[in-house]
């Protein structure tokens, strides 16, 4: 199978330009894919199975396709086709990571935990993904050494092994809510001799759907969703069914967006709206008339919107993720609307972008300031990461004229089929591909 934008090898990748013929209304439906983050955590906790194991509705992103690479490099089997990925890890053995791929998502960290899972050790490169501020990955570090691991670091390179009794329960407390380390210290937990317990455990649906894929295979974990989790290692997990994965409630969310800001009647499909209340109650407080049923959400055209405030919190609260994809429908308030980011505050790359397309928007005290912007004119911008591209292309669509998206290989990292889904909705979108060899001796 082909994904466009895929990566194709170690030395040699596809780039991206996303075109964007503004000024068309949208109508119709969407249906929404699988959650990109649950998905970026299962395809790594896969290589834990001692029987191959099948996920459904996986998004279409390139994500899962580095993901892919990164298996293959281990002799695990995969492979994806209408939104089905079988993997086989039955014949995995230990090998260097590829470290392009390593590097292109900050998700492969996950390969940590599951790697010391399975073999009670791991090495791999410093992992890469958006550059949206600092991101430390010691509350990880501190999870593997309460449960028996040493970690080094040198060069780019992590290394984590065991002494010879491997991996054992323990007490691990995270100092902040991560939802990368709750993960991460699952992984590496569920096969564990003992209990562990995870404090200040993140409560992400992510999670919970991560836990729901072990426990079927015959993990004991509980309290997934909750601030403690508990977990008794189990020998072995074997699959038994297929995994389906949950919606994704950071692609639903734009959308949601992008249908009150340029839309004249959207139906967002596949959604599961408990996930998206602190957003959904967003929409409501600006004036946004939703028609919330039990999978879907019916967006009319709207009008009169009203300025609002939105601070980022760890779920329940408002996603970080979805602090972009809803600033282009601030540009309608009639006054203005102010973001504060506590979870990446330096979340800021797509105001410069959005400032060459005639927004009113700029940054101040850890704040961003959000006016109304009339006018928007199609320009040459770059999606430095997903959800900075997630907002360029709805102000796309809502500009006069053609918008240049560079760098669009961000957002197909984390948006399933999305040309596909604009069309339907009548946009005009197109992709331009440009194939880059990166040069021998450069990795």
């Amino acid at each position: 199978m082909e994904l466009k934008g895929r990566l194709l090898s170690e030395d040699s990748f596809i780039m991206k330009k996303m075109i964007i013929h503004g000024g068309r209304r949208l109508s119709g439906e969407v249906t929404i894919g699988g959650a990109k983050n649950s998905t970026v955590a299962l395809i790594p906790a896969a290589i834990l199975a001692d029987t191959p194991v099948r996920f459904d509705m996986v998004p279409d992103i390139l994500d899962v396709h580095n993901l892919m690479l990164i298996l293959k490099s281990m002799n695990v089997r995969s492979t994806f086709e209408d939104g089905v990925l079988t993997i086989d890890p039955t014949e995995i053995v230990e090998a260097p990571l590829p470290s392009k791929a390593i590097k292109s998502l900050r998700a492969s960290y996950y390969f940590m935990g599951s790697l010391l899972g399975r073999f009670q050790r791991a090495t791999l490169s410093f992992p890469g993904g958006d550059n949206i501020g600092p991101r430390p990955i010691d509350q990880h570090i501190k999870a593997f050494e309460a449960l028996g691991a040493s970690v080094e670091e040198h060069d780019g390179t992590v290394r984590i092994t065991t002494g010879p009794e491997g991996l054992h329960g323990a007490r691990i407390f995270l100092d902040m809510v991560s939802v990368g380390a709750t993960i991460n210290s699952i992984l590496a937990a569920v096969k564990a001799v003992g209990t562990t317990v995870i404090e200040n455990a993140a409560k992400e649906p992510e999670i919970i759907d991560v836990a729901t894929f072990l426990n079927n295979m015959g993990a004991h974990i509980r309290g997934a969703g909750t601030d403690v989790i508990r977990i008794e290692g189990v020998p072995t997990l074997r699959a038994m069914n297929t995994h389906t994965i949950i919606p994704d409630r950071i692609e639903a969310g734009t959308y949601l967006s992008m249908a009150a800001a340029v839309g004249d009647g959207v139906v967002i499909k596949n959604v599961i709206p408990e996930h998206l209340e602190a957003f959904t109650a967003k929409m409501i407080e600006m004036g946004v008339p939703l028609e919330i049923n039990e999978d879907s959400i019916y967006v009319p055209r709207s009008e009169n919107l009203k300025p609002i405030r939105i601070k980022t919190m760890p779920f329940p609260g408002f996603a970080t993720d979805l602090q972009q994809p809803l600033t282009p429908l601030l540009f309608r308030a009639n006054g203005s609307s102010v973001v504060i980011d506590t979870i990446y505050p330096k979340r800021i790359m797509h105001i410069a972008e959005l400032r060459k397309m005639g927004a009113n928007i700029r940054s101040e005290d850890d704040m961003i300031v959000v006016d109304p912007s009339e006018g928007l004119t199609g320009s040459q911008v770059e999606a430095g990461e997903i959800r900075a591209g997630a907002a360029l292309v709805i102000t796309g669509l809502m500009a006069d004229g053609d918008t240049e998206i560079e760098e669009a290989d961000n957002i197909l990292r984390g948006y399933d089929r999305i040309v596909a889904k604009l069309t339907a909705l009548n946009a005009d979108v197109e992709i331009v591909s440009k194939e880059s060899l990166v040069e021998n001796g450069q990795d």
